[in-house]
């Protein structure tokens, strides 16, 4: 295992670039394939690309805000204190990779954009905690926890084809989350992954002292600390218990009204627990704020690069490109086989689109028309393109942006260990995928 992460590892570090530069080559590589795949023109192409440019932005700011509330969150001195003590008996490199792992995949499971913030944050403290870690081994762990987001509690394709309403309830109608991720054999995934991925992590702590990359002490991100010194009426206001417990509650009381009446759990809800959470826990507006200004710092980078994903995704839609590959493996399959090739078909195209839920909606037309005709298990074929989704965001450096961000380190210093995880979880979820299709079929 030490020689394939080393192997890998040496790949990146040479050939890896920053993740804005692998977006715009992927842009470029899109074009290539509208054009010949397609026949779409140069300046076609460029139309779908510029017109769609902008079309996430609703989706931005819903992303930015998950992560930088889950990140004050983190902060607060409460949670902070949690993970202190989750990490505490904690003290040997092999048992930090194991908690960053398992730590990350609860947490994933019970919510995604939770999940994908404590994961690195665990990961980062115990960085700081254990001697002789390696650092960019125990951030690779505590991200690789997010690989079961989607057959989590906030999974996207579950919950909406669960929604009354959703855009193809007319030809799938609603399929119950007991057929989703509370069937057997989604659980008995989910659980698999969360207990063997920590010790297969674990087995790649390089053995060699000298390949060992300890985090830098001068790098722990701190919450810079409000200036109280001043006694203006402004600064009262600003340091207001008042202000910041009473803005607080009363979030947190609308989400528990919202939760009472039936609302569903969606994106927004939880940036409004998360958000109202983090001002109620820090108590006071300055201090808030504090973190608010750490955390925009620690996320500038990624804000910019979404649009470039939203533009790949308008020149695959609208050149045709994703439907055709899609139907390209449909034609192949039978009513056995639909769920792999959707698995698959989803991990190979979320390269390109980055987004369970806008993946959905181009390839979950094409995949539930597919499974009508070959009388194919409905649930299962739905569930594997969100699997496959999964599955490569494990390489897809548009979602491991804010744990680099956070940890400081590159995009190079972490790959090889991806894409060692992505083969392992690619034998479990392939393995599951192919026996529910079996069994449904």
């Amino acid at each position: 295992m030490n020689t394939l992460a080393n192997f890998f590892m040496r790949i990146m570090s040479r050939y890896m670039p920053d993740p804005l530069v692998v977006a715009i080559i992927l842009t470029a590589l899109t074009i290539v394939f509208a054009m010949l795949g397609q026949g779409s023109g140069f300046l076609e192409v460029t139309q779908y690309w510029g017109t769609d440019f902008w079309s996430l932005l609703a989706f931005t700011m819903q992303m930015t805000i998950i992560l930088l509330a889950g990140y004050i969150l983190a902060r607060t001195p409460l949670v902070n204190w949690l993970m202190d003590k989750l990490i505490a008996p904690v003290t040997t490199p092999r048992g930090a990779i194991i908690a960053a792992t398992m730590i990350a995949g609860v947490a994933t499971w019970m919510n995604w954009g939770f999940g994908l913030v404590i994961g690195t944050l665990i990961a980062q403290k115990l960085g700081h905690k254990v001697k002789g870690l390696h650092y960019p081994l125990v951030i690779a762990a505590g991200y690789s926890g997010f690989a079961i987001y989607g057959i989590g509690l906030s999974g996207s394709v579950p919950l909406l084809i669960n929604t009354p309403g959703h855009f193809l309830e007319g030809t799938i109608g609603l399929v119950p989350l007991s057929e989703t991720i509370f069937s057997p054999i989604m659980l008995i995934t989910s659980a698999l992954v969360v207990l063997t991925l920590p010790f297969f992590n674990a087995m790649l702590l390089p053995k060699d002292p000298a390949d060992i990359k300890e985090v830098n002490a001068a790098e722990q991100a701190q919450v810079t600390e409000p200036d109280t010194s001043r006694d203006s009426i402004a600064e009262k206001l600003n340091n207001s218990v008042i202000i910041g417990v009473g803005t607080g509650l009363f979030g947190v009381l609308y989400a528990v009204q919202y939760l009472w009446n039936g609302g569903a759990i969606t994106l927004n809800f939880v940036n409004t627990v998360f958000l109202f959470l983090g001002i109620l826990l820090f108590v006071t507006p300055n201090r808030f704020l504090a973190a608010l200004n750490d955390g925009v710092k620690i996320l500038g980078g990624v804000i910019i690069q979404y649009p470039f994903y939203a533009g790949i995704l308008g020149i695959l839609s609208g050149s045709g490109l994703i439907v055709t590959f899609a139907s390209w493996f449909v034609s192949i399959s039978t009513a056995e086989t639909l769920p792999i090739w959707s698995f698959i078909s989803a991990g190979l195209i979320n390269i390109f689109v980055p987004s369970g839920g806008g993946q959905w909606v181009i390839q979950g037309p094409v995949m539930m028309e597919a499974a009508r005709q070959l009388d194919a298990p409905i649930a299962a074929t739905a569930v594997a393109v969100q699997i496959g989704d999964q599955w490569t965001n494990m390489v897809q450096p548009f979602w491991l942006l804010p744990a680099l961000a956070i940890s400081g380190l590159k995009l190079r210093d972490i790959m090889g260990y991806m894409v060692l995880i992505l083969l392992y979880l690619g034998v479990i979820f392939g393995g599951a995928v192919a026996i529910w299709g079996q069994m449904g079929a």
